[in-house]
């Protein structure tokens, strides 16, 4: 049984909620992700801000990106999964939610993230073509 642990990313860059979405944006810039999990002060998982979010509800908005902060635009998390979740749970679960990425907390802290690159590299083909399938072949 493989699990989140096996194939999550635990290198991971964040912002907290207080934080700009010029800090955010220049964040996803710089590491090359179109994702950031979004913290409070006291380090638990608040959400995730895309860069979508970012351009969508934030800058064709009006605001000013400077002083609007990320913590409003942090899509609400669908699921989250523990380290030790099997990843056919995972596939499944991101599937039917249609989400391309998962945090992983253990005991109420972020640990990892989860996206469809990390299935791509650590599942097998037909897992695979199950996400891509449940994810983008929707109408």
């Amino acid at each position: 049984m493989t699990t989140a642990r096996e194939i999550m990313t635990t290198q991971m860059h964040t912002v907290t909620e207080d934080q700009s979405v010029v800090d955010a944006a220049a964040l996803m810039r710089d590491h090359g992700v179109g994702a950031l999990p979004v913290l409070s002060a006291d380090g638990s998982l608040v959400g995730i801000v895309t860069d979508r979010d970012i351009v969508v509800s934030a800058v064709a908005q009006g605001a000013d990106p400077s002083t609007t902060t990320v913590g409003p635009l942090a899509g609400g998390i669908v699921s989250t999964v523990g380290p030790d979740e099997d990843v056919d749970r995972i596939v499944d679960t991101m599937g039917d939610q249609q989400i391309k990425r998962l945090p992983v907390l253990e005991e109420g802290r972020l640990v990892g993230m989860i996206s469809e690159s990390d299935l791509a590299r650590h599942v097998s083909d037909d897992k695979v073509a199950h996400f891509v399938q449940m994810v983008y072949g929707r109408g």
